[in-house]
């Protein structure tokens, strides 16, 4: 299941256009082994597919707030790098990362939720533009992106159903 929305951010900046793609599959497993799974950063590029590499800049002294990486993907046939580091988490909950380039803030939440289906990974990723021009890369972003972000979430979520389930 997925959804797709073009929203208006009024928390941290009024009037400013976000794009906001959430995806989410239910998984056969513990939320220990799932956590396990969306926090080994290190070694993400073993589960996800669509990740080419993982290079760990910093690691904190315990738990994973602050942990900062570099992470190669392929977009549109080409390698595609992005710094990121997790800024929240709470274990077995959620953790939630940080990016920014070209004038954009990037923000994504990995959560784990438990009801009477069992047990869903959900992934929401926030694209933020804090420049003028960065708002006006926004509108073909939001057009042209989101089925692209949506896709590219939804097989990272797979994937790690996919690693959790064969444990």
């Amino acid at each position: 299941m997925s959804r797709l929305v073009w929203a208006i951010d009024h928390n941290s900046n009024p009037g400013r256009n976000t794009m906001l793609v959430e995806v989410q599959v239910t998984i056969n497993g513990s939320k220990a082994a799932i956590w396990a799974a969306i926090t080994n950063i290190e070694n993400a590029a073993e589960t996800i597919s669509g990740i080419e590499n993982i290079e760990v800049l910093e690691k904190p002294a315990n738990g994973i707030v602050g942990l900062k990486w570099r992470e190669t993907r392929m977009l549109f046939g080409k390698p595609a790098t992005a710094e990121k580091w997790i800024t929240d988490a709470a274990e077995n909950e959620f953790y939630k990362t940080r990016a920014e380039d070209n004038g954009f803030v990037f923000i994504s939440t990995m959560r784990i939720s438990e009801s009477g289906g069992g047990i869903t990974l959900s992934s929401c990723h926030e694209s933020k533009p804090q420049s003028i021009v960065a708002r006006l890369m926004a509108i073909p972003m939001g057009i042209f992106f989101k089925g692209v972000a949506k896709k590219a979430l939804l097989q990272d979520l797979n994937d790690i159903k996919s690693a959790v389930e064969q444990e």
